[in-house]
């Protein structure tokens, strides 16, 4: 064999090693990104809270969880009066939406938590509702290895009430909608609100006198009012009264958000009103319906006298405040 061939033949046999290396690379590179692509993202502590939002863990018998009564397909409220808790006992008041709550400053319909933290908390122990001590809740959190692992890795601590009450609302402020024909309107962007829902609003903002207790951007004063749905019966439930001891307070409940509120029916504390077209003819002359309301709020103190067509355009105006989510299924 002469110095060419030879020659030849390295040559051959080093393009041959050099291009399997290549072909290694590549193949170690493919696996290495299949592999990354296959690692669990971090989970954060809004992730976290989703997680138990939606597990029965945190409830006596395991059967419910906070997501059994806030429905999110309902705007995290419920369709029905009073949401059912373990055991089939119902719940005391009408489930309020978990949406647009970062902002609030009073929670549940008598504003006994003024944070997310203490809200989130409050149902687990609820008889009516999880019935379910803290510490055992905890205690289970604690044997679960997931939830001991994912706690250890946002809090870098084991479960416990404190980070408990974090995780769930972080998660509860994630919540916020914002895309409604109203709110295009407001901003001059497309597909905001038509003819009709526009004199609904002036209605809602003057004649109907909503906008006294119901603005800001999520539509409530975040302050406490007395409808006239308190007739001083036995079992009646007398609200704000409750934490205050103020006889002030009598009836008053928490005037609510109304984002959305068009899939939250039914409506008030008790759930008495299963339409808007109800809560509208309430608030145009309460005291025709409920007449033997006691402590009712000034403001009411006159019909309104909405005309047939001003109501239907108040409730156009109502519908107008539905984030997307809910109306392109």
């Amino acid at each position: 064999m002469n110095n060419y061939a030879k020659a030849y033949i390295i040559y051959f046999n080093f393009a041959a090693v050099k291009q399997g290396f290549v072909i290694s690379i590549i193949l170690l590179a493919v696996l290495i990104g299949f592999s990354f692509s296959k690692t669990p993202q971090k989970v954060t502590k809004e992730k976290l809270g989703e997680m138990l939002f939606f597990d029965p863990i945190l409830s006596e018998d395991s059967s419910v969880s906070c997501a059994s009564c806030h429905k999110p397909q309902f705007a995290f409220a419920d369709t029905a009066a009073f949401s059912t808790g373990v055991h089939g006992k119902l719940a005391t008041r009408n489930t309020p939406s978990a949406m647009n709550v970062a902002s609030r400053e009073a929670l549940f319909w008598d504003g006994r938590a003024t944070t997310l933290e203490q809200q989130a908390l409050g149902p687990i122990e609820n008889p009516n509702e999880m019935n379910l001590p803290l510490a055992e809740a905890i205690k289970r959190l604690n044997r679960s290895k997931k939830y001991r692992h994912l706690f250890f890795s946002i809090f870098k601590s084991v479960p416990n009430e404190k980070y408990l009450a974090e995780a769930i609302s972080a998660y509860e402020r994630t919540l916020e909608t914002g895309s409604t024909p109203n709110d295009r309107w407001l901003n001059d962007e497309p597909n905001g609100m038509n003819e009709q829902q526009v004199r609904g609003r002036d209605i809602f903002r003057v004649k109907a006198k909503c906008f006294e207790c119901h603005f800001t951007p999520d539509f409530t004063n975040d302050k406490f009012r007395s409808i006239g749905l308190f007739n001083g019966r036995q079992l009646n439930d007398s609200g704000r009264y409750h934490i205050t001891k103020d006889p002030a307070d009598i009836g008053k409940m928490k005037v609510p958000g109304l984002r959305n509120v068009a899939v939250t029916a039914p409506y008030m504390h008790n759930g008495q009103f299963k339409t808007l077209r109800e809560v509208i003819d309430y608030y145009d002359n309460p005291h025709a319906i409920l007449p033997d309301g006691m402590y009712r709020d000034s403001i009411l103190s006159e019909p309104l006298h909405l005309t047939e067509q001003e109501k239907q355009d108040l409730e156009a105006f109502l519908h107008a405040l539905t984030d997307d989510r809910f109306t392109k299924r």
